[in-house]
């Protein structure tokens, strides 16, 4: 008799611990996949070195995680969260603490896009870039000519930083600075300028992969129409051939800078204390007047083959082009006499003699 119900102690310890362990299963369960208390995001930082515990702690003196010993019994049993990274992480209603895990371990930080635009001016670039509230700036209060010094980049003294940063849309996260934006940005420009420079169509009137950079960017604030690329680019690859004026509107206003007001004026193309104005000197201007893309840089190179040697602004983005000087005239009569021009895409007209 004794026997039987020491039998039967046995068995219902057992059965009690059984039923102990698989509530204890199901409530630990029940705990990695309930939703943390949030009620609207929430953001975290994880700070570099910092490791799985002090964000349990951290966490749980701001009541978003409640038991916090249960995640760390898992994390202990489980042998997971020894390499989480650093970062900006953002938690929402619905995160749960084994989604909060596996983002730690994944580095499924908080990212933000910048996007430097296709024929914009260094100077609209970096206004964007201080005006992004999730940058930090470093490189507010650095003029233009001391811009690549500060980058690090300034091989030769006094050089003009415009043009040399790749229009792009640039992911980041955690402490990214505006410098950290532009350096990337101007390393995407030299790869895409040295790969388009090895496809480069023969006997072009460049003599180096800069003064493409400089067409390409003309090309770009030319360019209305993305299919019309590498017929601009044409016609002046022959206008510099036949040592004939550019004539570009795009780069006067970039010479004129603050002082352009909407209105390009027959005294700003007669002035030839304006550098880049090439209704006044011949060649290419000093430096870039934008960030041009790669389109226009492959147009810039490769530019389409022809005999045209000008175009005009129909009104629409589009142009007109002509071979010749008594074509071209009758096109800037029919389009633009009388009319006032809805932007400011050049129509080159001939050099005097030419």
């Amino acid at each position: 008799m004794k026997s039987i119900s020491r039998s039967h102690l046995i068995v219902f310890l057992a059965l009690t611990t059984a039923v102990l362990f698989w509530g204890a299963v199901c409530e630990f369960e029940n705990y990695l996949n309930r939703p943390l208390p949030l009620t609207a995001t929430e953001e975290i930082e994880v700070a570099r070195g910092s490791t799985l515990g002090v964000v349990i702690r951290q966490l749980a003196e701001r009541d978003l995680l409640r038991r916090p010993l249960l995640l760390q019994l898992y994390v202990r049993l489980s042998g997971r969260g020894h390499h989480i990274q650093a970062g900006d992480y953002l938690l929402g209603p619905g995160t749960t603490p084994l989604d909060l895990l596996d983002m730690l371990e994944r580095g499924r930080v908080r990212t933000f896009g910048v996007t430097l635009v296709e024929g914009w001016t260094l100077a609209q670039a970096r206004q964007l870039l201080a005006r992004d509230a999730h940058l930090q700036k470093v490189l507010a209060d650095v003029p233009d000519d001391r811009l690549l010094q500060a980058l690090g980049i300034d091989d030769q003294p006094g050089r003009r930083p415009e043009g040399w940063f790749f229009p792009d849309t640039y992911v980041f996260s955690g402490k990214t600075s505006d410098r950290d934006i532009l350096l990337q940005a101007h390393r995407r420009m030299l790869q895409v300028l040295e790969q388009e420079w090895r496809e480069r169509a023969a006997d072009l009137p460049y003599r180096s992969p800069y003064d493409a950079l400089i067409m390409a960017s003309i090309v770009e604030r030319e360019t209305g129409v993305a299919a019309e690329r590498g017929q601009i680019a044409g016609v002046f690859v022959r206008r510099l051939r036949k040592d004939m004026l550019l004539q570009t509107d795009p780069t006067v206003i970039y010479g004129l800078g603050t002082a352009f007001d909407g209105n390009l004026r027959r005294r700003d193309l007669d002035d030839a204390a304006n550098a880049y104005n090439t209704y006044q000197h011949s060649g290419l201007p000093p430096t870039p007047i934008a960030l041009p893309g790669r389109a226009a840089i492959r147009a810039a190179l490769r530019p389409e083959a022809g005999t045209t040697l000008y175009f005009v602004a129909r009104g629409d983005g589009s142009h007109q082009f002509s071979s010749s000087l008594e074509e071209h005239n009758q096109a800037v009569k029919h389009y633009q006499l009388n009319q006032r021009r809805a932007d400011y895409r050049s129509s080159p007209a001939a050099k005097s003699g030419q």
